[in-house]
């Protein structure tokens, strides 16, 4: 099977780009950050979340290379190789749900998110309206 010419960028990559566009930051410095923070913060989880993204999508390419290796057709393959066979396509099935379960979820959180500008303001409260005339109707 052909590999596309153009390869998609990864979930993982589209994800930091999120981070950094919410924060304003490149995701190195946004890391930096969540780590010297003592306490938990929505960036420390979402830099973590970031970080076993890219685990699994790192793992499904690995394991993907390996699976290529084991069949490559200059190989022969026999109970010894189907064993590893078998075990990369376990591999690479969990690192996919992975990376689909993190992915689902870092993705609704970011969606939930907002990037606050520093000159936005609330919005003026509505004025009343002014009273209108009325004539009166008499006899």
């Amino acid at each position: 099977m052909p590999q596309p010419d153009t390869p998609t960028p990864a979930v993982s990559q589209l994800v930091a780009q999120r981070i950094e566009a919410l924060y304003g930051q490149p995701l190195a410095e946004l890391e930096a950050i969540a780590d010297a923070a003592p306490e938990v913060t929505l960036l420390a989880a979402l830099t973590g979340s970031h970080g076993d993204l890219a685990l699994a999508e790192r793992n499904i390419a690995f394991q993907l290379q390996r699976l290529r290796e084991l069949t490559a057709p200059d190989r022969e393959i026999g109970r010894f190789a189907a064993g590893h066979i078998l075990d990369c396509a376990r591999r690479i099935a969990e690192s996919v749900a992975t990376r689909d379960a993190y992915a689902k979820s870092t993705s609704a959180v970011l969606g939930g998110l907002r990037r606050a500008t520093p000159d936005t303001r609330p919005p003026a409260p509505p004025v009343p309206a002014a009273p209108t005339a009325t004539t009166s109707r008499t006899r």
